[in-house]
Parts: C-alpha cells; sequence; structure tokens
C-alpha cells in the first residue's frame, strides 16, 4: 500500500499488478523472479546513481518488473490527489487517485518512454476519470458560488488572478458560478494550466490535441470566464 497526503491509503502498483495488470501487459515475472533484466535500468535495480530515473525509466522497467512502477505513484500521487480534490472535493479524490494509477498500470505498455515525465499522461487520465463526475463537480461549484460573500480588499483582477491559481476549497462565489457555467472540457482545459501548472506543450499531451489547439481554445475560454465575471476585455 502506499499512501497520499492526509494519510489516506491507496494501493500499490503491486497490488493492481495482482488485480490484473498481468492482463493488460500479457504478464509479468513472479514474485521472486529474478530481476537481472533490470541492469540497464540505472536507478532502479538497487544501485542509486547521482541522478534518479525518469518517470519513462521507471515505466519501462515496470513492464518486466510490475513492482518498480511504485516509483511513479510515490512522486506523483500526492499531486493528483490533491487536484481531484480541488475539482470534485475530498469525497471523491481518493477513488480518482487511486483509479488514474490503476489504469495508468494497466496501459503502462502504451506509454511514450520518449517522454520523460509522466505528469501530463497522469493527468490527462485524471482528467478523463473526473469527466464521469462532471455533476458532482458543478453541484459543488454551485454550492460555494452560494456561500457568503467575503467582502475582503481583493478586487476583481485579484479574482481573475483566482481563476488561474487558486483551489477549489478557496474560490469566491463569483469565480465558482464563473466555472460552473463552462463546459466540462472547458474547465479540463483551464485548469490543466491553473491548477496543474502544464505548459501549453504538456497540456497539449495531456488531451491529446494539437498544442496550437490548446493556445486558441484557452483565448476563448478565459474571454468567456472574463464575460461572467464581467471584467473588462484584455488588450
Amino acid at each position: 500500500m502506499r499512501t497520499v497526503s492526509g494519510g489516506t491509503r491507496l494501493p500499490s502498483a503491486a497490488a493492481a499488478h495482482r488485480h490484473g495488470g498481468d492482463e493488460a501487459n500479457g504478464g509479468g515475472p513472479d514474485e521472486g523472479e529474478p530481476q537481472h533484466a533490470l541492469a540497464e535500468y540505472p536507478g532502479v535495480n538497487g544501485d542509486e546513481p547521482d541522478d534518479e530515473p525518469s518517470d519513462a525509466r521507471l515505466i519501462e522497467a515496470s513492464l518486466s518488473a510490475p513492482e518498480r512502477f511504485a516509483g511513479v505513484f510515490d512522486r506523483h500521487a500526492d499531486e493528483i490527489h490533491a487536484y481531484a480534490g480541488r475539482r470534485l472535493g475530498p469525497e471523491h479524490a481518493d477513488d480518482v487517485t487511486a483509479e488514474t494509477f490503476f489504469v495508468a498500470f494497466r496501459k503502462r505498455h502504451r506509454y511514450d518512454t520518449s517522454r520523460p515525465d509522466a505528469r501530463p499522461w497522469l493527468y490527462g487520465i485524471a482528467g478523463n476519470l473526473i469527466s464521469g463526475h462532471r455533476r458532482a463537480e458543478v453541484r459543488r461549484l454551485r454550492a460555494l458560488a452560494r456561500a457568503p460573500h467575503d467582502a475582503g480588499e481583493r478586487g476583481a483582477h485579484e479574482e481573475e488572478r483566482g481563476a488561474e491559481r487558486a483551489s477549489a476549497a478557496a474560490l469566491r462565489p463569483a469565480l465558482a458560478a464563473a466555472l460552473a457555467r463552462l463546459s466540462s472540457a472547458e474547465r479540463d482545459l483551464l485548469l490543466l494550466v491553473a491548477w496543474a501548472d502544464l505548459s501549453y506543450e504538456e497540456t497539449a499531451e495531456a488531451l491529446r490535441i494539437p498544442i496550437g489547439t490548446v493556445r486558441s481554445r484557452l483565448h476563448r475560454v478565459r474571454a468567456k470566464l472574463r464575460r461572467h465575471l464581467n471584467l473588462p476585455e484584455e488588450d
């Protein structure tokens, strides 16, 4: 088992292997079987190099030694859990995180190992799972929109910055209402950039669309959000 922030216990990659990972990948070595095949992968055979192995290296190694996928989980589970919690609330974050890594484990043989960082791939999987809870997300945003307004000193432009950086738990009501009016696909695009802090290229990878499409769609989504917030158009 592995844990994410808050003490939540989630299944490890080895557990995923026992629950069907071998079927997805055509089988793997039994526990206790010599792992000499991993000698070519620095940092995954017990000898730690100066630099830790990339996600791609760990995923490639996990094809013959499934337990090595736990390294990917350990690196990214907290981040995926936090993102799911921002989108859906803590009641769904555990399930989305666990399922994200189960799906990733089952599909690891399809991973493009020319991409060293698995974050965009994992966020893409998580986004697909979150989309299955779109009604819960909208209900959450509408509930936040009905929360008492905090008459603080932050102005409209800070509220716009909140759309880019704040967590859903801290959203001001007007911003929560504006996000609720976006489509699920529009929220996915905006929040991968804003909350997951993915680059345009990484967002394109996560959503499997061209980077030019990311730029044009994000421009439209931001303009739509500004209209919902009654903010002036950007120059």
